[in-house]
């Protein structure tokens, strides 16, 4: 007997159901096909109903082939796009943890890379807390590193002004390394001239932290913890500190400093990092705008008078955007010297903006926010390009601009300034955000 089933030369040959394929493949796109149904051959008997159906089948199945083929590629131009962007593997934020080096003793120095889905990253490592890249995009997209400092673990273990370490337990100088708390006076190292600047001789930033990372699906994180014994480097009390570095999906960096201790003592949280948004050479052609009407002059040794000192009228005044280069300041005949604590206006403890700093080379902008009374303005007036940095760059005199968010220099020593004092039972917290964006060039 002859096989009456249907027969189809194509679906033979291609060995796969057809009607199946071309389904699917048009309802991938959106598109839909009807293929024949029986009732619409019942007027016919038999084998020729077998056979009509089959005829019917194997057409619509070449013209759906075609359809497919032929006629999607260029009427689905269009849809194209949307296509091959819902197919696109979405970006998360994410941490990632490798080996940064070790210590003499064995110990083990981590780095933890931060991302986030517009393709920015930052690098911090658990030696200093510090912060050792952070990598965002210029005005055409091009992404650089924005911060100072060393290839490897060996740069940060030997002499350098701090590159993008956590400041503590007081960040900027004691006079003459002395205080008196509760009516007990408390004597600490004399390391810049004759006072103590920076937490001592081995400040936070010389610590090795433990760390922990800390992911959402936006937003990517590390929170570092360091212990400070009772007495070390001459400080009351064991504080347990801790820092949270979080690289936000609009290429914002937040840094967010919490501590408490068990006997009274003071502190002073803050991040030394230098930014360059150009990557490389001098600031000086960077604009800079502060957002404080008042700043603390200080004497030769860099200590504060007391006062609290309106800018207008003199060569530190950043109210309105100004070139770091433009003026000459009593710290230096060449332009562009700064060191200067400035009283940030609005109300401590709520964030508030602080700063902006602008690369008019490739249209980077960075703002600062922070919580913090006070924020420092020092342009690397000690660097002089003996320092060989990352990528084997040699960094500069006004290399960088640092904007360390702080209490005012000094506060234990001046009860007019707010209080860096901690007790039993209160929390030490402070947030800073580095925001980053771009802006257009000079049509």
């Amino acid at each position: 007997m002859p096989d009456s089933a249907p027969k189809c030369i194509l679906a033979n040959s291609l060995r796969v159901n057809l009607p199946s394929l071309i389904e699917a493949t048009l309802q991938e796109r959106m598109i839909t096909a009807s293929f024949p149904i029986e009732s619409e051959l019942d007027e016919f008997p038999g084998d020729q109903r077998t056979r009509r159906l089959g005829s019917e089948l194997c057409v619509r199945l070449v013209l759906g082939t075609l359809l497919v083929l032929l006629i999607l590629p260029g009427a689905g131009a269009q849809q194209q796009g949307n296509y091959t962007k819902a197919r696109k593997p979405i970006m998360r934020a994410s941490v990632q943890t490798s080996i940064f080096g070790k210590l003499d003793d064995g110990t083990e120095i981590h780095m933890y890379t931060l991302k986030n889905p517009a393709g920015a990253s930052a690098k911090i490592i658990t030696y200093g807390a510090t912060l050792v890249e952070l990598w965002v995009p210029d005005r055409n997209g091009k992404f650089g590193d924005v911060v100072l400092g060393f290839d490897n673990l060996k740069g940060y273990l030997g002499p350098h002004p701090h590159f993008g370490g956590v400041i503590g337990r007081v960040a900027n100088r004691i006079a003459k390394g002395k205080f008196t708390l509760d009516g007990a006076q408390y004597t600490l190292a004399i390391n810049n001239g004759p006072n103590t600047l920076h937490g001592g001789n081995v400040g936070f930033d010389r610590r090795v932290w433990k760390a922990e990372p800390v992911e959402s699906a936006n937003a990517a994180g590390v929170r570092l913890t360091y212990t400070s014994p009772d007495g070390e480097e001459g400080f009351p009390g064991t504080l347990r500190a801790s820092v949270e570095y979080t690289l936000l999906p609009d290429n914002s960096l937040k840094i967010a400093y919490t501590a408490t201790t068990d006997k009274p003592t003071i502190v002073n949280l803050t991040n030394h990092t230098y930014f360059n948004l150009a990557g490389a050479g001098d600031v000086l052609k960077d604009t800079v705008e502060i957002n404080a009407d008042s700043y603390t002059p200080v004497d030769s040794t860099m200590i504060p008078s007391g006062e609290i000192v309106p800018v207008k009228g003199t060569p530190i005044d950043f109210t309105k955007p100004t070139a770091v280069g433009a003026r000459t300041t009593p710290l230096d005949p060449l332009p562009g010297a700064y060191d200067f604590n400035y009283v940030v206006n609005g109300k401590p403890g709520e964030m508030r903006f602080a700063a902006r700093v602008t690369d008019p080379g490739n249209g980077r902008v960075m703002e600062v926010w922070t919580t913090e009374p006070g924020v420092q303005l020092y342009t690397a007036v000690g660097l002089d390009g003996s320092i060989i940095g990352k990528r084997g760059i040699a960094y500069p005199k006004f290399g960088a601009v640092c904007l360390e968010t702080e209490h005012f220099p000094d506060s234990i020593n001046h009860p007019n300034f707010p209080s860096t004092i901690l007790r039993p039972g209160s929390t030490f917290q402070s947030q800073t955000i580095y925001k980053f964006s771009t802006e257009k060039g000079a049509n």
